[in-house]
């Protein structure tokens, strides 16, 4: 449960990996600390913010581009590249090596707080003369982001022991790990960075097209969020050959559409607006995205499809992270038209890809504005 935070990136990520991990060893509850990387995602962004702010310190205040990160120096949300790159850097610890307190449940005040710092430290970073004095300034202003951090969040570990126990509660094995070695021992060479595809169904732009957005990832030395860009139908084939072999994705929407809570649906015929109101509401999908009027807000693991005999998707579930009361069981369950109107991206493995769809992945990317109305972190 993400409680009052916008971590669902995180959630949704780190399950896909649990799911793999229980599966592949039989093991019976297993939840990955969230705080442990949304720790370091935090570190990470304000650096990016910062280091952001010099490389544009030559351009003015009113520039819409140094205008953007002043309005957005740290934020909860993410995507999959900041799964993928705050993982590959900084592994990943069971929950109960750093558990989840009070801050991380309840993100505002501390992000607020931080947001404050950042914009103040901008300022400060654009008025250095010299060259060469930003970057050390720069570290001095992280060290006390770092502070600011482990008030609220607690030390990151570095070392840990853990006892691993199979569903009977039989214990198999207890070692002492990093961070890294203890991804390395679990999921070997699977790279979350060079492994997986970000997949969108985004109309407002060309299919078979790959994009890239300026400025916006987790770390300043990692990826821009990178996406393939495809027809609705191909990307469902994608989805159904991954959860035909029984492995969840990463999955994002926006939620708060036509969702029915108590039932834990999203079915367009859940509300009918326009009886209610007497009116049409006629724009499709691509007229709802160019006009802000829709676009991903959350993210979810896909886990399910439910196909005729025709092999077509009637609906599709996915695994929640408002906790296990929430909707059904603590999942959502989706009609195949409401997929298609607000289902935005997915990211698959490699192995489920076509060797003709794989072969568009090198194209040079296009690249799009931090503003982009289609990018938005989900939350």
């Amino acid at each position: 449960d993400q409680q009052q935070s916008g971590r669902c990136w995180l959630f949704t990520g780190l399950n896909v990996l649990r799911a793999q991990m229980i599966e592949e060893y039989d093991l019976g509850e297993l939840t990955f600390s969230h705080n442990y990387l949304f720790f370091y995602d935090q570190l990470e962004k304000c650096n990016l913010f910062l280091q952001a702010v010099i490389d544009t310190k030559h351009l003015k205040m009113e520039d819409r581009q140094v205008e953007w990160l002043f309005k957005n120096p740290l934020n909860d949300g993410g995507q999959f590249t900041g799964v993928s790159n705050l993982v590959m850097k900084y592994g990943v610890v069971p929950a109960e090596v750093m558990p989840e307190n009070y801050q991380t449940n309840n993100t505002t005040q501390i992000s607020n707080l931080i947001k404050l710092k950042l914009r103040e430290y901008g300022l400060k970073l654009r008025e250095q003369k010299d060259r060469r004095a930003p970057v050390a300034l720069k570290t001095e202003m992280l060290k006390e982001i770092y502070q600011m951090l482990v008030r609220a969040y607690g030390v990151p570990p570095t070392e840990f022991e853990w006892t691993m126990r199979d569903k009977s509660g039989k214990v198999l094995s207890t070692k002492t790990y990093t961070p890294k070695s203890f991804y390395k021992e679990y999921f070997g060479e699977l790279d979350l960075e060079q492994d997986f595809v970000m997949v969108m169904n985004d109309p407002t732009r060309e299919y078979h097209k790959v994009y890239e957005i300026e400025y916006d990832r987790h770390v300043y030395d990692g990826n821009n969020w990178v996406y393939l860009n495809l027809p609705i139908d191909e990307v469902k084939a994608l989805a159904i050959a991954s959860i035909k072999d029984n492995t969840a994705m990463y999955f994002s929407c926006d939620v708060g559409k036509f969702l029915l809570s108590k039932k834990g649906t999203l079915d367009i015929a859940n509300f009918d607006y326009e009886s209610l109101m007497g009116v049409e509401f006629p724009m499709n999908k691509e007229q709802r995205v160019r006009t802000f009027a829709s676009g991903s807000s959350h993210a979810m693991t896909l886990i399910a499809v439910d196909l005729d005999e025709a092999g077509n998707a009637k609906k599709w579930m996915v695994e929640n992270s408002w906790g296990a009361k929430s909707g059904w069981r603590g999942n959502l369950i989706m009609t195949d038209e409401w997929f298609e109107e607000y289902m935005f991206r997915v990211v698959v493995n490699k192995k489920y890809i076509p060797a003709e769809t794989l072969k568009l992945l090198e194209q040079k990317p296009v690249m799009l504005p931090s503003w982009d109305p289609m990018f938005q972190y989900e939350e």
